[in-house]
């Protein structure tokens, strides 16, 4: 049961752009009732009627024969389905939620329905069921405020949040930079937040921070069709980071002196390559930061996760095989290869994986000379103590350099 629980990710996604200026228009129970359906005619294998109300980007992104596959991965995954449960809501700017928590032969699941205000599904989820959240102890709810902002380069803008500490400032200021995938402002994983655990936090001691949505969340779909566009890292995260920091600059009540960008896994592997571009930045927080190429971290990810259990299914060890056989062709990739978007590799395009080849990020930030502080949790197994070590052998020299990591349970 644990490997289901690590294993089973997100199926499918979608993009949709938040505006705080729109409220839902919906009424509660007709929502409920068209979510309820949805599943209907899942379990009944009426793929056509499931996707009717899909909305134009999640009927490209889902067509009948792709909810298909869907559908009959999840009961791969979790076992027959069993019957629905209980229902709960979440109405945000511009779409409202519905999570219908459904009991399968092994586990039970949020089936995740977003609705926009036409009333069309705009979005769909497989998650396990989540609590509400709570904000963690060393919150002061009442020592901030929060207000929705936008910033970015125009056609590629991104919606996010700004916490600013009461008083009358002006206050330094913390941009969270995200990690790997399509993110939310944040970095929702399940019933985790982390991002708005850091942001409040933060808050609470008067500072402020702007967290956002990723521009693979936002504009993913535009990004894939878009195929003359390129895709590395730096249109993935280190554009957006640069812009929000600019944001900030031009915000009342910020010390523009005192700016700091914080980045998390992807994010903070990516600290080396943002510093050079922003000389104003007044220092850089690496938090749990891989140090390793990222296709060698995928595959130590997965035969992790498999190995929970202590053996590998005939099943696990030919994906596991696969992401192997992923791994040696990014390898053997060449500049010649650059421009070729008809196959991806481990979820990317070569000219993604070329623009990180024999990048360095431990030894890149021995060039940095402003604060940095180096983060990392003892028990991550996705970054691990190895990447952490790295940091510290090239740059324990430096005093500019703080390290810390932490093995609380």
């Amino acid at each position: 049961m644990k490997k289901i629980f690590c294993i089973l990710v997100i199926l499918l996604s979608f993009s949709i752009n938040i505006s705080s200026q729109q409220k839902s228009y919906f009424r509660r129970d007709e929502l409920i009732s068209m979510a309820k359906e949805f599943v209907n005619m899942l379990e009944k294998g009426d793929y056509k009627a499931a996707v009717k109300n899909f909305d134009e980007t999640m009927i490209k992104l889902a067509p009948p024969e792709k909810m298909k596959q869907v559908w009959e991965a999840v009961l791969n995954q979790v076992g027959e389905f069993k019957r629905q449960k209980e229902v709960r809501t979440e109405s945000l700017p511009k779409y409202d939620i519905v999570y219908i928590t459904c009991e399968f032969e092994k586990i039970l699941l949020d089936v995740k329905v977003v609705f926009n205000k036409k009333k069309q599904i705009s979005g769909q989820f497989f998650t396990q069921p989540q609590s509400p959240y709570k904000p963690p102890v060393y919150v002061d709810r009442d020592s901030f405020t929060e207000k929705e902002v936008e910033f970015g380069e125009e056609g590629w803008k991104l919606p996010g949040i700004l916490s600013m500490p009461k008083g009358k400032g002006p206050f330094p200021a913390v941009v969270l930079a995200h990690g790997s995938g399509p993110n939310d402002r944040d970095e929702s994983i399940g019933p985790n937040k982390p991002f708005r655990d850091l942001a409040w936090g933060l808050a609470s001691k008067s500072i402020a921070v702007l967290r956002y949505d990723k521009r693979t969340k936002v504009h993913g779909l535009k990004m894939e069709d878009k195929k003359d566009i390129p895709l590395t890292v730096y249109e993935e995260s280190i554009e957006d980071a640069l812009y929000a920091v600019e944001l900030l600059r031009n915000t009342e009540k910020i010390i523009k002196k005192n700016i700091f960008i914080l980045g998390h896994s992807l994010g903070g592997t990516l600290i080396p390559r943002i510093v050079p571009l922003d000389s104003n930045t007044a220092g850089f927080i690496i938090m749990a930061g891989a140090t390793r190429p990222l296709e060698d971290l995928y595959v130590e990810q997965v035969n992790y996760i498999f190995m929970l259990d202590g053996k590998l299914s005939p099943e696990e060890r030919e994906k596991l095989e696969e992401a192997k056989a992923g791994v040696e062709k990014i390898k053997d990739l060449t500049q010649a290869d650059a421009k070729q978007k008809k196959e991806k590799l481990l979820g990317a395009y070569p000219e993604y994986w070329l623009n990180l080849k024999g990048y360095d990020p431990a030894k890149s930030a021995k060039s940095i000379t402003r604060p940095l502080l180096i983060i990392q949790g003892g028990r991550d197994y996705q970054v691990t103590e190895k990447d952490f070590k790295n940091w510290q052998v090239s740059l324990s020299s430096q005093k500019n350099v703080t390290f810390k990591q932490e093995f609380k349970r």
